[in-house]
């Protein structure tokens, strides 16, 4: 799943990425972990406090119900735009002002835009909670548009456009596999938006937007660190509280209909150097499709493709030396339908047909014979090494909190993350490989070189 942050020189999966493995490999937000509280404002308003006094720094997320997959037909990087237009300020505040105001105090912040959802955050001392609230709640209901500054910020996006996805051959391939994967669901549209409807948006697109999704009953609030729950509960009354809620329009998405033909992609360019091939396959996630299958995949991509003991890379890369890498992919958060992916990239000598073979015989593999006790013991216990790492992050708890709640999750299905992992067995891994592997509801991305003319 990707997510497009604001002024971030990253390609746009790398935070989306992170935030899905994150959401992976946690453990539960049990008392034993965060001990989140919950309170709800009589605006709707959803707060969520996650108290770790070992730092007096909190990191303050809001979360809007919005993102990309909600845009009208022909409006794709709408909910992108208009999270640039955020920091273009309002009726008591210059454009930048909030930025400069967070950074004067010592903090940083920025936002992101996913298909499902819609952030902004902010790291700063406790001490400053009561501020950044208060700006946050100023532009959740009183942003003003300068015509000039939504030209040239819609000019920003644009070059955004060109040198983060149309520069770069594999952005390219990337965004044509993804189209060519959902062919009705709003997933298929990327979020930052096609070039030609990003240079047709105006200002009149970007406040309808805001009006119809930015309300605080459509807004959840989480702040992390060090500060006690009742606090945050107490500042957010004050600052967020007397916001009006407002009628909200129902989020209603094409369903993706069956597949019943497997689809390729390929590119050749010269500014590739290295070819790779992939595969993606329409999956379930959490809150779509076969839901059941969600616990077995993530411990089936572990065991495929998670490091360099995985049986995709022991097979191609160490082994049979025909791969210089090789891996899986799967993220089981999402409001809509998932993905699980395959690939390699061929050693010197060794073709992408090679690649893909060698890749079919490990997946046949899945599912005509149980993966061994062994395997899923040892992917098991690597999820929850992987989790008391993340237990330790300063930002962690928030962003895996936010995106998990924003992903239609509620804190007890979370609580129950280990013992679903703990009670997957083989069977389970095989029959949810047998159910998505499926060539049908494929794609399969072929990158080349191409020599220069």
């Amino acid at each position: 799943m990707i997510r497009v942050f604001r002024s971030v020189p990253r390609a746009l999966m790398v935070l989306g990425a992170a935030f899905v493995l994150a959401l992976t490999v946690m453990r539960p937000l049990s008392a034993s972990v965060f001990e989140p509280t919950v309170h709800y404002l009589s605006n709707g308003m959803r707060v969520v406090a996650i108290s770790d006094m070992r730092a007096p720094v909190v990191l303050h997320m809001v979360w809007y119900g919005v993102g990309s997959a909600d845009e009208p037909p022909g409006k794709s990087g709408i909910a992108h735009f208009l999270e640039h237009l955020m920091f273009k300020g309002t009726e008591t505040t210059e454009p930048g002002e909030f930025s400069r105001t967070v950074s004067k105090l010592g903090g940083d912040d920025n936002a992101f835009t996913s298909y499902d959802y819609t952030g902004y955050f902010q790291r700063i001392a406790a001490s400053r909670l009561g501020l950044v609230m208060a700006l946050e709640a100023d532009r959740m209901v009183n942003l003003t548009l300068d015509p000039d500054h939504f030209l040239s910020e819609r000019q920003v996006i644009l070059e955004e456009r060109l040198s983060r996805v149309d520069s770069n051959p594999r952005s390219i391939l990337r965004e044509q596999a993804v189209n060519a994967l959902y062919m009705a669901h709003p997933y298929r549209i990327p979020v930052i938006g096609w070039e030609h409807e990003i240079a047709a948006l105006t200002p009149e697109d970007a406040i309808d937007f805001y009006k119809r999704w930015y309300a605080p009953n459509n807004a959840t609030l989480v702040v992390a660190g060090g500060i006690d729950p009742e606090e945050v509960i107490r500042l957010a009354e004050i600052h967020y509280g007397p916001l009006e809620a407002r009628d909200l329009p129902k989020r209603e998405w094409v369903k993706e209909p069956p597949h019943s033909a497997p689809r390729t992609v390929e590119l050749s360019d010269p500014r590739v150097g290295q070819p790779s091939w992939s595969r993606s396959y329409l999956a379930p996630s959490y809150a779509y499709g076969a839901t059941e299958h969600a616990y077995a995949l993530q411990l089936l991509t572990e065991i495929l493709g998670g490091g360099t003991t995985s049986r995709l890379y022991r097979s191609l890369v160490v082994d049979g030396k025909i791969a210089v890498s090789a891996g899986s992919w799967y993220g089981a958060s999402g409001l809509g339908p998932s993905t699980f992916g395959v690939y390699g990239s061929p050693a010197d000598g060794k073709t992408i047909e090679e690649v893909a073979a060698a890749i079919d015989v490990e997946l046949r593999k899945i599912m005509e014979k149980d993966v061994t006790p062994d395997e899923i013991l040892s992917a098991k216990r690597r999820l929850q090494a992987s989790a008391i790492f993340a237990r330790d992050s300063v930002t962690a708890p928030a962003r895996i909190v936010g995106n998990a709640l924003m992903s239609g999750r509620s804190i007890e299905e979370i609580e129950a993350w280990p013992e679903k992992i703990s009670a997957v067995t083989a069977d389970q891994i095989r029959e949810a490989a047998a159910a998505v592997l499926i060539e049908r509801q494929s794609v399969t991305s072929i990158l080349r070189p191409k020599p220069a003319s």
